[in-house]
């Protein structure tokens, strides 16, 4: 049986670890370097690093801080924020990240995600997808073109909001909605070439009172790669609900790993104790 994956999350903004609440209300939370250092002897699986600010700010991607961090540690790195072409994917490997996260340049231009997965193998490719439940106020079906302009009219037409769509696609770090329906644009990405996505609930993040179920659960069962849920963990027994519930392969988190919360010996023993298969680790038997 595979086991599943813990994956501390680290945001940054200009250099620094960063977490909001909801995608605002942005606090620090420490040194990449340092926390990558930590979580890699607390026995994280995995390592996200995602510059939240680079896409927006048209800011290039972080290249030394990967390199930086890809020296220290020792388990899997993926990194996302501000790659843009198959070139930047090319550099963040490079630079010794083990996995290449796309989001909003994804969105934009589609065929990057085939490209990417074409040039380097769908197991470094990871299609983020940052989704908010919809509302009555959303423009159902109306794609935003000034930004997506490498969607075509085919892929959007397959991807569009419409009146049974239960979340929507944001970019440029949660600030710019797209029209496009989350569990579509899931199966789209899938199709192209990615080797997992990393979903996250703009409605429930660092709400700390759980994922959203229901969104896991949705793109979960609508596609056959591993999906990461992100987005609202507050204490383990979240984790176990996204894992059981969500039919998620693996469970990132923040704030109950940076402050302090939760650590990761601890959320792995009680996942253990609940049948989760996990990786045992050393911090978790001493």
């Amino acid at each position: 049986m595979l086991t599943k994956r813990i994956i501390p999350c680290l945001d940054i903004d200009k250099g620094r670890v960063v977490k909001g609440i909801s995608f605002v209300n942005i606090r620090d939370a420490g040194d990449p370097a340092d926390l990558a250092r930590f979580y890699d002897k607390q026995g994280a699986d995995e390592l996200v690093f995602l510059d939240i600010t680079a896409s927006s700010d048209d800011r290039d991607i972080i290249v030394d801080v990967v390199k930086q961090v890809s020296e220290q540690v020792f388990i899997p790195l993926t990194v996302g924020g501000g790659l843009r072409n198959v070139a930047d994917v090319r550099r963040m490997l490079e630079a010794g990240a083990d996995k290449a996260s796309l989001n909003t340049a994804a969105v934009a231009n589609p065929s990057l995600v085939a490209d990417a997965s074409g040039f380097f193998g769908a197991q470094c490719i990871v299609v983020a997808i940052d989704a908010k439940r919809v509302t009555p106020d959303d423009d159902i079906g109306e794609i935003n073109f000034d930004v997506a302009r490498g969607l075509t009219g085919e892929v959007a037409a397959e991807i569009a909001l419409d009146e049974s769509s239960g979340w929507q696609v944001y970019v440029h770090g949660g600030r710019t909605p797209m029209g496009i329906d989350a569990v579509k644009w899931a199966q789209k990405a899938a199709e192209l070439g990615a080797g997992e996505l990393l979903v996250t609930s703009m409605d429930t993040d660092g709400q700390q009172t759980g994922y959203d179920l229901n969104l896991l659960r949705a793109i979960s069962e609508s596609v056959t790669i591993p999906l990461i849920a992100s987005g609202g963990a507050g204490e383990p027994q979240h984790l176990y609900d996204a894992l059981a519930e969500g039919k998620a392969d693996a469970v990132l988190a923040a704030s109950i790993f940076h402050y302090g919360t939760h650590p990761i010996p601890v959320v792995k023993e009680y996942l253990t104790n609940m049948g989760v298969p996990i990786r045992r680790t050393d911090a978790l038997t001493d």
